[in-house]
C-alpha cells in the first residue's frame, strides 16, 4: 500500500552514452528543462539528471556503465523498448522533435496520420532510444 502523497510519479530514465550532450538534446526536443542534476566528480557526465517539462518531470537520464552498441541498434533497428512522448500541444511541437531526434538516428516511421493520431513519428535517436511522438 502506497502511503506517501496523493500519488506516485512515474517517469523513465534512460542510460546513454554522452549523458550530457543528451540532456540538451532532449531539452530541444520536448521544450525540457534541466530540474535536478549530479555530476561525476570529473564533471564530465551525469551520474542523475532530471528533465521537466512545463513543471512536471519526463525524463531521467544517466551515464551509461554500460552502453549500447548505438550503431548495432541503429543498423538492426531494434525496438526494444519505446518511450511515447504523447500530447505534445501542436503538430509543429511533433515536427520539431521529429527534426531534432532523427538527426543522427534512425527513421521507423516518418511522420503520418494512424487511426489513433492524426500526427505521429517513430524514431531511434542517435543515442539509441526509440521515441514514438504524437501530437
Amino acid at each position: 500500500m502506497h502511503s506517501g502523497g496523493d500519488s506516485i510519479k512515474n517517469y523513465a530514465q534512460v542510460y546513454v552514452r554522452n549523458s550530457l550532450e543528451a540532456a540538451e538534446w532532449y531539452c530541444d526536443a520536448f521544450g525540457a528543462e534541466v530540474t535536478f542534476a549530479i555530476r561525476n566528480p570529473e564533471n564530465t557526465a551525469y551520474e542523475h539528471c532530471e528533465l521537466s517539462v512545463n513543471g512536471e518531470g519526463f525524463l531521467a537520464l544517466s551515464e551509461a556503465a554500460n552502453p549500447c552498441d548505438v550503431e548495432m541498434v541503429h543498423k538492426l533497428k531494434w525496438e526494444t523498448m519505446t518511450f511515447n512522448a504523447f500530447e505534445m500541444g501542436s503538430e509543429a511541437a511533433v515536427q520539431h522533435a521529429f527534426a531534432v531526434l532523427s538527426e543522427g538516428g534512425v527513421v521507423l516511421r516518418s511522420i503520418q496520420a494512424v487511426p489513433w493520431s492524426s500526427c505521429c513519428a517513430t524514431v531511434i535517436d542517435k543515442f539509441g532510444v526509440c521515441w514514438w511522438i504524437s501530437i
